[in-house]
């Protein structure tokens, strides 16, 4: 009862995957059909419930600057275009299909005076899209400071506001928002207060409203109210400052583990609690008006998802529209036409094969591959090859064994099979014997056994 009183969207469940590490944004547009998951994979995902059967996949994935982190996108108030913040210190521009339209330029980080550069000169932590004008982006970087931009000009910023610091020193704005009507600002500084400025005629970087210890660790998130009379802010230091519901990280010695928790605006009572996770953190989460589904976002440095809650009785398209979408099953009459991609100029690694009648051609220009083959040796044999009087080795030996071929230097005394070629060397010597045949002594041989009986 005490649920249905809330109306919280919690009975069905999807997990949109994809990503290998924390998702650390989520953004989802004003319709509720098109979804922005951006992670510390350095990558954005792009998914589309209208697109989307139950498999659940992204049709776009982009990395936006090489090497950064996502770490917040914002849908413009017509949901043509989107802005992308990374840890790099240059915002980017998307319009809704994911083609890049411009990047803000980085400011001189030689430059002491913030006001002075042109751009931001750190790494931007947080930026937010105009929700009345649509040309106007808000961003807050490492640098300290929040800047104004208008989309058309991605060369310089509109203005620089510079946060009240109780001691002068670079201390890097966490997390920064716009009002429901686009005429206030809010920062979350790094020493733990919350400025809020008011946009008027004339205005500066002085504060409106100055909360001085708003946290006692950095603000990881800030957003107002539909009716802007309560703005939401976050921390690391783990508490909860006008909090209508919120992830909850994992502890270490916890056994719960991620969790969003609802709680009463007027009360502050917590209401309810929905396990997201049980091992991963819930980093960001939205609860989109419209389609009534609420979206957090978990992950690891291993992977990463986004959970979207439901209830059909409660909830409208979103999620509804594509679960009920089962992948087309392959039929047997399915053929599709590989097309066929020339290039010639392409890399030796990528290159095709070449066909048989190109290898043909090839190989007879080749003087090794086309040279006339060898024709048999006849005799003993040479140069490793073996000669084809007596056949193949095969034929040899069998041969051998059938006894038609006599192995005479098995029976034969090698003395003797020397002194047969002794007149021959004799008559006509060769090599080195002619050479010595003046100096030589005479040659002895030893006398047989039986000679000397005799």
């Amino acid at each position: 009862i005490e649920e249905d009183l809330y109306r919280i969207p919690m009975s069905n469940e999807i997990v949109l995957k994809g990503h290998s590490k924390v998702v650390s944004t989520v953004a989802i547009d004003h319709s509720g059909s098109r979804i922005l998951s951006g992670s510390y994979d350095y990558t954005f995902r792009m998914y589309d419930f209208q697109g989307m059967n139950s498999k659940l996949a992204s049709f776009r994935q982009l990395e936006p600057f090489e090497g950064h982190q996502v770490r917040t996108i914002s849908w413009s108030p017509t949901s043509d275009r989107f802005l992308c913040v990374t840890g790099s210190a240059q915002a980017k521009i998307y319009d809704r299909d994911g083609l890049t339209l411009g990047e803000f330029v980085k400011g001189d980080m030689y430059i002491r005076d913030l006001k002075n550069t042109k751009g931001h000169i750190c790494g931007l932590t947080s930026g937010e899209w105009n929700p009345k004008e649509k040309e106007t982006i808000l961003t807050a970087s490492e640098d300290g400071s929040l800047r104004l931009w208008d989309v058309t000009d991605f060369k310089t910023q509109k203005q620089v506001i510079k946060p009240k610091l109780a001691r002068p020193a670079r201390t890097p704005v966490t997390a920064c928002a716009w009002n429901r009507e686009g005429k206030s600002i809010a920062g979350g500084i790094g020493d733990g207060s919350i400025q809020i400025w008011n946009i008027k005629p004339g205005w500066g970087s002085r504060p409106d409203i100055y909360v001085e210890k708003g946290h006692a660790d950095d603000i990881t998130g800030l957003k107002f109210t539909a009716d802007g009379q309560i703005l939401l802010s976050r921390s690391f230091d783990g508490t909860l400052k006008q909090l209508i519901f919120t992830g909850i990280s994992v502890e270490r010695e916890s056994s719960s583990g991620g969790l969003l928790c609802f709680y009463d605006r007027k009360k502050f009572e917590l209401v309810s609690k929905v396990g997201i996770s049980p091992t991963y953190s819930v980093i960001c989460c939205a609860w989109h008006p419209k389609i009534n589904q609420v979206f957090a976002t978990v992950g690891d440095k291993k992977e990463g998802g986004t959970h979207i809650l439901y209830d059909p009785s409660l909830s409208q398209r979103g999620a509804l529209v594509c679960v009920g979408r089962a992948p087309r099953k392959q039929s047997v009459d399915d053929f599709e036409l590989k097309p066929v991609i020339h290039h010639p100029h392409a890399l030796p690694l990528f290159r095709d094969q070449p066909t048989r009648k190109r290898q043909r051609e090839k190989a007879l220009k080749d003087p090794l591959k086309s040279h006339k083959p060898e024709l048999p040796v006849t005799g003993p044999g040479f140069g490793g090859r073996v000669g084809s009087t007596k056949g193949s080795l095969l034929t040899q030996y069998l041969l051998k064994q059938g006894g038609l071929i006599k192995e005479t230097w098995m029976e034969e005394d090698p003395r003797e099979a020397i002194l047969k070629y002794a007149d021959v060397a004799a008559k006509d010597p060769k090599y080195i014997a002619p050479a010595y045949s003046q100096t030589q002594p005479e040659t002895i041989f030893e006398k047989s056994d039986s000679e000397s009986e005799d």
